[in-house]
């Protein structure tokens, strides 16, 4: 299962409709499962759905009612390092962690996100908004949030 040396990079579009959160998350796995530890392949699935769902519920589609999923994998002697990008038409509300009360049935998977990925940020322009979560190999540091 060495990655070392190999960058792979894939973007499928998907329906903006919980069926198309389904099809990215199948496919991602489907991708990398040969190709990334399982454990760090189910944090990847996890993020991802979350960064779908997010974009299903809460932002705009892109033209055509979709939504753009992308994956780079890069090996490197540590191990590989993935990114996941969600782009959606954007939202008025810039996506940010909140704090759900106890009893609250959402409102926790951005903390989900930050607490997988190796940190996480939103890419916003006159198209819409990209949020993505970096994966680095194990024993590198985490940095902050990063929004540009």
């Amino acid at each position: 299962m060495s990655t070392e040396g190999a960058e792979r990079a894939w973007c499928v579009v998907v329906p903006h409709h919980p069926t198309g959160a389904r099809q990215a998350r199948h496919r991602l796995a489907d991708e990398l499962a040969d190709v990334v530890p399982p454990t760090l392949l189910a944090d990847l699935v996890a993020v991802f759905a979350e960064l779908v769902g997010n974009a299903v519920r809460h932002a705009d589609p892109l033209p055509g009612g979709v939504i753009r999923v992308s994956w780079r994998l890069c090996g490197t002697p540590a191990g590989p390092r993935v990114q996941l990008r969600v782009t959606d038409g954007g939202s008025a509300a810039r996506p940010r962690i909140r704090t759900a009360d106890p009893d609250a049935i959402d409102g926790r998977g951005l903390h989900i996100v930050s607490g997988l990925a190796s940190r996480w940020g939103v890419d916003r322009d006159g198209l819409g908004q990209s949020v993505w979560a970096d994966f680095e190999p194990s024993g590198t540091t985490r940095p902050d949030l990063i929004v540009a």
